[in-house]
């Protein structure tokens, strides 16, 4: 996965060595001097992420970001503002400026890389969301966009053993209207997460007598909790734990002694972030289910396949994008053998396996018949390859019996598309990969074949 990450900072000294942190992790860069050519370079490249100074000639990092927010097309790109103050007062100004993060010069290596990680995977996934808003939208099927939600009455967990910091958190949270809950160990918090739902998880790093990291783990892979904003209280000297935090799942941090106001911003925009895509998701459930759903399979049709790739090209999403080809082999066998009852359950079985082996921002959708499509955003070729072997593989390793207990071979061919430099088309993505796909067939079937670039 290619990521492009924009910097804007006026000194470039700043610019350089954030750049030189950067491209040593394979990232790739753009610089901006000031907000104006910030807000041209976020509209025209469309980073994953935008690095923002504050103190700028002409327009500060925070009427920059305001701007970024408010606009449509930007207020979904996470913005981390950088500073050589890190007074509570800046902090929170740029966290009520729409801000997702807040850094202190000089940046440290391993805490920049961290937060990074985290919020380029949360791009991805809204990205994902939001192209699947936008076709729903262009299908006359999705409601309108709506405004900056309230938080009250949004529902929190306070993981703290600790009864000075507790108290703060459980008194800041509620001038918000966010009803707070807490837990004053693991074991108590998973066992709450289990009975109720929550917005907000507010975990200690300083529990005693247990590995909050665990817990972290534990909350991140919870079915009920896997998609719950993670926020951490930490000790300043605490930065390992933190970093370690960030690569399990966390969403955001907060140093001790918490801060009553920055606690307030922080809680805010990780709820509104969630109140978002559950909103989302809801919306698409109900519109896409009735149009765009194949009924026997479950999944996507051709149709909502085709509008959403021309989505992801249109918005720059596409510029890295693979569609994976499938299609059943000797499938007319199965329906002719042991009939059309059978091989619709087989089909499902097929989907069903081909759905539990993609990410979870891939797309995939019933092509017609027996054919399957995968949509594959920000993946290379290698990453095509290796993800259309593991499908394969899954497909043939699937168990599959007709009602009279005879197993059913099963095995897929899958040909293999992706973008290059040169501009492309939905029409011509698909054809690259359906001319693999008969490559594959006509090379002995069950196997896997790379369309040649074009």
């Amino acid at each position: 996965m290619s990521t492009r990450i924009l910097i804007v900072d006026d000194v470039p000294a700043n610019t350089r060595l954030l750049e030189a942190k950067l491209l040593a992790e394979y990232y790739q860069t753009a610089t901006a001097r000031d907000g104006f050519e910030a807000l041209a370079a976020a509209a025209d490249w469309h980073p994953d992420l935008i690095l923002l100074d504050v103190m700028m000639p002409g327009m500060d990092g925070f009427e920059c970001c305001r701007r970024l927010k408010a606009d449509a097309a930007t207020r979904h790109i996470p913005v981390v503002m950088v500073t050589a103050l890190g007074q509570p007062s800046e902090r929170l100004q740029g966290l009520e400026a729409g801000a997702d993060d807040f850094l202190t010069k000089p940046v440290e290596s391993e805490t920049l890389m961290a937060r990074v990680r985290s919020l380029v995977r949360l791009k991805l996934l809204l990205d994902e969301w939001h192209a699947r808003g936008e076709t729903a939208r262009a299908l006359g099927l999705g409601t309108d966009p709506f405004a900056t939600p309230s938080v009250a009455g949004t529902r929190a967990l306070v993981v703290d053993d600790w009864d000075v910091s507790a108290t703060v958190t459980m008194d800041a949270l509620p001038k918000e209207g966010i009803v707070a809950v807490r837990a004053r160990d693991g074991r108590e918090a998973m066992a709450l997460t289990q009975k109720e739902s929550f917005d907000l998880i507010v975990v200690s790093l300083t529990l005693a007598g247990e590995d909050s990291l665990r817990l972290v783990s534990a909350l991140r892979g919870g079915s009920r909790t896997h998609e719950t904003p993670l926020l951490l209280l930490a000790e300043p000297e605490s930065r390992d734990q933190l970093v370690r935090g960030f690569d399990l799942g966390a969403t955001d941090w907060l140093t001790l002694p918490v801060d009553d106001n920055e606690l307030r911003a922080r809680a805010r925009n990780q709820i509104r972030r969630k109140i978002y895509q559950d909103r989302l998701r809801s919306d698409l459930g109900s519109a896409l289910e009735m149009a765009l759903i194949d009924p026997m399979t479950g999944l996507y049709n051709q149709r909502y396949l085709r509008r959403h790739l021309t989505g992801l090209l249109e918005s720059g999403q596409g510029r890295q994008l693979a569609v994976l080809m499938v299609d059943v082999d000797f499938f007319k066998k199965v329906n002719d053998q042991f009939g059309h009852a059978t091989g619709d359950k087989a089909l499902r079985l097929i989907a069903d396996t081909l759905r539990g082996n993609i990410r979870v921002f891939d797309t995939l959708a019933r092509y017609g018949g027996e054919e399957f499509v995968v949509v594959m955003p920000s993946a290379d070729r290698d990453d095509a390859v290796q993800a259309a072997e593991r499908l394969r593989s899954a497909v043939e390793a699937a168990e599959f019996k007709c009602p009279s207990g005879q197993r059913i071979a099963l095995t897929v061919s899958v040909g293999v598309g992706c973008t290059t430099d040169a501009p492309t088309t939905p029409e011509a993505l698909l054809q690259a990969a359906d001319t693999a796909l008969y490559a594959a067939k006509a090379g002995g079937r069950n196997r896997v074949e790379l369309a040649a670039p074009t």
